[in-house]
């Protein structure tokens, strides 16, 4: 492709797509027809600056090409440059950085097959051969076969994304026609006429069967319904799996209280059920007390970093720069993890509240909701949720009455795990590759747009709801001194009953691995995802704490628990893990480069190999492991061998 202006044109549809987003262009210069009369357009330009400003539309503007026709041409691309005044070669690298977008044609009929640890665990491999026997660019469908889709309590899984300007997911018709008995009303200014509202039709399939991917694949507006989200919370319908051991005592749930008990899509179902009473205390308290309360309380990053969040939000209240700006964190793309899915899904108004609360305390007055781009269904709660409250006058220009102007942008993710990282995230927002930035300056300092910023994943603001309304020293009280509150952790793999599990820290593995229903030919536990550990079957009195899990030589992460019997070969799950970390490389950097491909290579060598002949190759590991681990920019290289030497050195992968 020319990485300058070619002479491709964007097509009527192209163009409609992009204009419904930005508007009609002003001038020949941002792309209007040059034939008008207008002579003095052609003399000098209009609007750049205000164009450039605008340079954070370029991933919507993305989103809304390959919603409309299904991937991004060179003439709709260049027309998305001029609108814009970004350069070319720009726009292409973004392009190109993010997963489901496409700059080759293809079908407009997507079928993702989850490939990654439960779902390969659980024969996504065979799934995948068996639908690609049935399906292709001649029936009209593009077979891709995709990292984690956050869906491993119903494994194997599959993502149908059918490009268009009319049909919609059904579950998006569930949250609109909530509250008004009808199809609430559209806001203009987005990709299709509606703000935030997709028009392309998605289907989410899980567990799937060759049988229900195809039929998805064909017809995604008549798919099955998706199960609701409580279904991915056991604890919510069956209290016998609240643990009652020694070292738990019973504990109510706290974080999934409300799933599968109030009606998601309704605000008022919400507001009935304790909604909105941690935002009125917040607005008694004051910001200094609001982070005076989380500070008290301990509350740590649920991420996985478990940096305090109290110090992070009084840092950030601290700078004198302004505007502030406040980042919700839901591009959870760790493999096996999905908490955040089921909270957005199941709760979504809690997150809204949570993240008003954050932003009064720090002084932001403008949130951004960074959401992973395979989460329909919590796309679409969250979008009306969005609207409710600001409806309702709980966002906008006067919270509560209080005076205090606050607003939330949802902005959608395109498949890239380094988004996850916080200044990758950052660039992705602003319009660049989502690469992680060097620190210091810390987000605290220069984050979002160069302002101060304060970032912030999912479960980690929706704790900050029971600590307002119980009290600090109330909810420091669950959990232990170092590690408070409750957590929720994502089990997965082959257990009786994967799913999203709340469970007070303190817990141990075992007790965990007991209410999910953990099988007797348990060969390995992996904790925190494939950038976390493997643990043996007689480690299980792990306590699951932060601290208790680093003296035991593995992480806790973000609550990711994996375990796998002894059908699963392993030497082939470390291979899908180094193939993972190597496509999701966002090559800036050399150690993690190269590092990964090298991983990949040598486990490639000796998949099959054991004892004396994977010698080498394992030696050869542990020495790019080390240079991955001292000299990557983030965390992504630094944790790439972590699972690769769990393996070898406590499960005895080859032996």
């Amino acid at each position: 492709m020319d990485l300058r202006f070619g002479d491709g044109m964007p097509t009527d549809e192209e163009r409609a797509a992009v204009d419904a987003l930005l508007g009609p262009p002003e001038s020949s210069w941002a792309g209007a027809d040059r034939g008008g009369t207008d002579t003095a357009d052609l003399r000098w330009a209009r609007g750049g600056r205000e164009a450039r400003d605008r340079r954070d539309q370029l991933l919507p503007a993305l989103h809304a090409l390959n919603d409309r026709v299904g991937w991004i041409s060179e003439g709709a691309l260049d027309y998305v440059c001029r609108r814009l005044t970004v350069p070319p070669a720009e726009a292409y690298g973004v392009a190109t950085f993010y997963a489901m977008f496409s700059v080759r044609p293809r079908p407009a009929t997507v079928l993702h097959v989850c490939t990654d640890l439960a779902c390969t665990a659980a024969g996504a491999d065979e799934l995948s051969a068996a639908v690609a026997a049935r399906l292709g660019p001649e029936n009209g469908v593009r077979i891709e076969r995709s990292p984690c889709l956050g869906l491993c309590e119903r494994a194997p899984a599959a993502l149908v994304i059918r490009a268009g300007a009319s049909a919609r997911p059904a579950f998006e018709d569930e949250a609109v026609q909530a509250e008004s008995g009808g199809p609430a009303a559209a806001a203009p200014g987005d990709g299709k006429g509606r703000r935030g509202r997709p028009t392309h039709a998605t289907a989410v399939c899980a567990p799937a069967t060759p049988d229900t991917a195809v039929h998805a694949a064909t017809s995604p507006e008549s798919a099955p319904t998706e199960p609701a989200a409580h279904t991915a919370a056991p604890q919510t319908g069956n209290p016998a799996l609240t643990p009652t051991t020694p070292t738990t005592r019973p504990t109510p749930l706290i974080l999934l209280r409300r799933i599968g008990t109030t009606d998601p899509t309704s605000l008022d179902d919400y507001r009935a059920h304790g909604g909105y009473t941690a935002l009125r205390r917040a607005f008694a308290l004051g910001p200094a007390g609001v982070i005076r309360e989380v500070t008290d309380a301990g509350l740590v990053g649920r991420g996985g970093a478990a940096f305090p969040t109290g110090r992070k939000w009084q840092a950030t209240a601290a700078q004198p720069d302004h505007p502030h700006y406040l980042v919700c964190n839901a591009d959870e793309s760790e493999p096996g993890t999905f908490k955040d899915r089921v909270l957005m899904e199941g709760d979504p108004y809690a997150l809204v509240e949570a993240m008003t609360i954050a932003a009064y305390a720090t002084g932001a007055h403008r949130g951004h909701l960074y959401l992973r781009g395979e989460y329909p269904r919590a796309l679409a709660r969250l979008t009306h949720a969005v609207r409710q409250a600001r409806t309702r006058g709980l966002l906008g220009d006067d919270v509560l009455g209080q005076g205090y102007a606050f607003d939330i942008e949802i902005r959608r993710g395109a498949g890239a795990y380094i988004c996850g990282e916080e200044t990758a995230l950052f660039n992705s927002i602003e319009g660049h590759r989502g690469e992680p930035r060097s620190k210091p300056p810390f987000p605290v300092e220069k984050g979002l747009f160069g302002k101060p910023t304060v970032e912030n994943n999912v479960e980690t603001l929706v704790n900050v709801l029971p600590i307002l309304t119980m009290g600090a020293e109330a909810y420091a009280a669950i959990g232990t001194p170092a590690s408070t509150g409750p957590k929720l952790f994502c089990v997965s793999g082959t257990v009786a009953r994967p799913g999203v599990y709340e469970l007070p820290f303190g817990a141990t593995l075992g007790e965990l691995l007991a209410l999910a229903g953990v099988r007797d030919n348990l060969r390995a536990v992996l904790l925190g995802g494939a950038a976390g550990g493997f643990v043996r079957p007689d480690e299980l009195d792990i306590p699951l704490t932060f601290e208790g899990t680093r003296e035991a030589g593995t992480t806790l992460g973000s609550g990711v628990v994996m375990a796998f019997d002894d059908t699963v070969p392993l030497p082939r799950l470390l291979l899908r893990i180094a193939e993972f970390f190597r496509d999701e490389s966002c090559g800036q950097c050399v150690p993690c480069r190269v590092g990964t491909v090298r991983q990949e290579e040598a486990l490639h060598r000796i998949v099959d190999r054991t004892g004396a002949d994977a010698a080498p190759d394992i030696a050869l590991l542990r020495e790019v492991g080390r240079a991955m681990r001292d000299a990557s920019i983030c965390g992504l290289g630094q944790t790439a061998w972590n699972a690769v030497e769990s393996a070898i050195d406590r499960l005895g992968a080859y032996r």
